[in-house]
């Protein structure tokens, strides 16, 4: 894997920058203040994304580097991988995530695994290099090689590590001995007293007592429970009958309005037949009372016949008369000669005509006071008629009552039958599920219900009486509940603190005993490995001056003289020191990953003597062509040194 390009839009001090490199070695120059870590950090933040995060420095990556005077804060790196496949990142620093490119500037971004944390990881997945192990391998800064005479132990202490474990800041004696302090710290032994877990076993043991003391009242909480759910299940079938008990107390009360109706309509039909009784009776006083008036009933017709034929008889009487009269005188004066005859007999006619008219006065007189008297019967006939056919009437209409009535009766009866039995289904089948089906028929057929819904509401109420009682005393035992709560809450919180502790203690255990396990199998087989690759290293880096790298539990590391005698690295000069150091990490890179990482130099060699550098120029020319390298420098002697020795190197001033 290798850099191709640096394109820098605005970061830190560095703004408008297109930095070209190649395979090899490439030497950026500058001086001090130029911007070379500015660089460096460039092309790690590209990578691995910018964190606003101090971790511990008085400034995040972000501040540090983000531009005072423009709003822009980003950049380019095109980067190649060892099958050819070439990439470019563009970085926008104000955002989390980049834009990733192909070859063919298509955007493949989301190819790669976003972390909620890390952002996209695409350069691990390519890799398999986190950020940490880049920068504690590939990148090797000034303060990591140079270091004062009297810091020399540390150095050497930091490669034994190397050696011995496989990570510079990792002691196994160290790492043992912290071990065991913080489990005796976070944990503690059975032997300890004030640790946490003697502190957590008093404080359950205690726990645990008072749990046992206030159990009790969880037995009496349980009885009190029980014996409510009996009471509600008693109330509740006693809710259940009285609620039955009001539906057949409203049914009987209307059956009684029923029945009520029933007997009005009865009532009524009795009513009419007493008073058809009385007008019955009263027709028959009537026809008694005027029983000669109604035998006499005569026709008014026959009476006007009667009297016209006396009036019909009496003129032709008049008539006869008067044709006689008139008859006798007209023989007279034709007969009889006598003038006084003859004026006698002319008399004749006015007398019989005064006696017609007085004997048709008389009789009109007579027909007149008849019919007076006719017309007083008539009236008096068609009175006493007229009040019998008035009584029938009414008699009629109070039949005609009664016969309404009778229909009337009928349908309330039969609608009353019904309308009351399916009230009853009804009811019964409400309750059906809910009162046992003996007592069920026995309550709706119950003819005393007054008497039984009282009975059922005092039940009612002493159940609720004993049931208040029950909460009382429910509610005096919950303060002693609340506390057992709160203790077993208490106790499972310290039994999962407990358990936590033992995990804790067992991981630590284990934790020894994968430390050793691992200690010693890097021993047996890491460890050869790298002390003779240190050994070859060292020889080359030296020439020859030291070539034997040894490395043993109670010394660390040893170095064999030029006359064979072993003595402690600490011995060595500080100068040999730091070529071991840098010599182990570089022997490092080619095993963290598939891909060829460069290898990225910071100032590096500002301690070395001519000698040195040239040294490891060669060194690094020689075992890392596969490698890029990007070497920064203040100073023109690596480019003077590369020249001398005819090494290609591709370089670049920054200014």
């Amino acid at each position: 894997m290798k850099v191709n390009k640096i394109k820098i839009n605005s970061y830190g001090k560095l703004k408008d920058k297109e930095i070209n490199l190649k395979d090899g070695i490439n030497v950026i120059y500058g001086k001090n203040e130029a911007g070379k870590s500015t660089l460096l950090r460039f092309i790690i933040n590209s990578f691995y994304g910018i964190s606003k995060n101090k971790k511990g420095k008085e400034y995040s990556d972000y501040d540090r580097y983000k531009p005072w005077v423009t709003e822009e804060f980003s950049g380019n790196i095109e980067y190649e991988l060892n099958d050819k496949t070439k990439y470019e990142v563009h970085r926008d620093f104000k955002k989390k995530n980049p834009n990733i490119y192909n070859e063919r500037k298509e955007d493949i971004s989301k190819d790669f695994n976003i972390d909620k944390t890390n952002g996209n990881e695409f350069f691990y997945e390519q890799t398999k290099v986190d950020e940490d192990l880049f920068l504690s391998t590939m990148v090797v800064g000034q303060q990591e090689v140079k270091l004062e005479t009297k810091q020399q132990s540390m150095l050497v202490q930091k490669i034994a590590n190397l050696v011995g474990t496989g990570e510079d800041n990792v002691s196994y004696k160290r790492a043992i001995d912290r071990i065991k302090k913080r489990q005796l710290d976070e944990v503690g032994t059975s032997n300890s007293r004030e640790k946490p877990i003697n502190i957590l076993a008093r404080k359950i043991q205690q726990l645990e007592t008072e749990k046992s003391e206030l159990s009790k009242y969880e037995d009496f909480k349980y009885n009190i429970e029980e014996n409510k759910n009996k009471l509600k299940q008693e109330l509740l079938k006693l809710e259940n009958e009285n609620n039955l008990l009001k539906e057949i107390k409203l049914l009987k009360e209307k059956e009684k309005i029923e029945k009520e109706k029933i007997k009005i309509q009865e009532n009524i039909k009795n009513e009419n037949n007493q008073k058809i009784n009385l007008i019955g009776n009263k027709i028959e006083e009537i026809k008694n009372n005027n029983k000669n008036i109604l035998e006499n009933n005569f026709d008014n017709l026959k009476n006007n016949k009667r009297l016209n034929k006396k009036k019909n008889k009496l003129n032709k009487k008049i008539i006869l008369m008067f044709i006689l009269v008139i008859l006798i005188n007209i023989v007279q004066f034709i007969f009889i000669k006598n003038k006084i005859f003859n004026y006698i007999f002319l008399l004749t006619i006015p007398v019989v005509l005064g006696i017609s008219i007085y004997l048709k006065n008389k009789l009109n007189n007579k027909i007149k006071k008849e019919e007076i008297e006719e017309s007083k019967k008539q009236e008096l006939f068609n009175n006493v008629n007229s009040e019998i056919n008035n009584l029938n009437q009414e008699i009629k209409l109070l039949e005609n009552n009664n016969l309404e009535i009778e229909d009337k009766l009928n349908n309330l009866k039969n609608n009353f039958n019904l309308k009351i039995n399916l009230e009853k289904e009804k009811i019964k089948n409400k309750y059906l599920e809910k009162i046992e089906n003996s007592k069920l028929n026995n309550l709706i057929n119950l003819d005393n219900v007054n008497y039984e819904v009282e009975n059922i509401q005092n039940k009612i109420n002493n159940k609720n009486i004993e049931l208040h009682k029950l909460e009382l005393d429910q509610k005096n035992i919950e303060p002693n509940l609340d506390n057992l709560s709160n203790i077993e809450e208490e106790l499972v919180n310290n039994n999962k603190k407990m358990l936590t502790l033992k995990r804790n203690n067992e991981s630590f255990n284990i934790a020894k005993e994968v430390l050793t396990n691992a200690y010693e199998k890097m021993k047996n087989t890491v460890t050869p490995r790298f002390t003779q690759e240190l050994s070859k290293n060292i020889s080359n880096i030296t020439d020859g001056k030291y070539t034997n790298v040894r490395f043993n539990d109670e010394i660390g590391l040893i170095v064999e003289l030029p006359n064979g005698e072993y003595v402690p690295a600490s011995k060595l000069s500080v100068g040999t020191i730091d070529q071991l150091y840098l010599s182990l990490r570089l022997s490092m890179i080619e095993d963290l990953s598939d891909e060829s990482m460069p290898i990225i130099l910071d100032e590096s060699f500002a301690y070395f003597d001519d000698e040195r550098l040239e040294n490891i120029l060669k060194y690094i020319n020689k075992e890392f062509k596969n490698h890029q390298v990007i070497l920064f420098t203040c100073t023109s002697r690596e480019k003077k040194i590369l020249e001398k020795d005819n090494i290609e190197y591709n370089y670049y001033e920054l200014i």
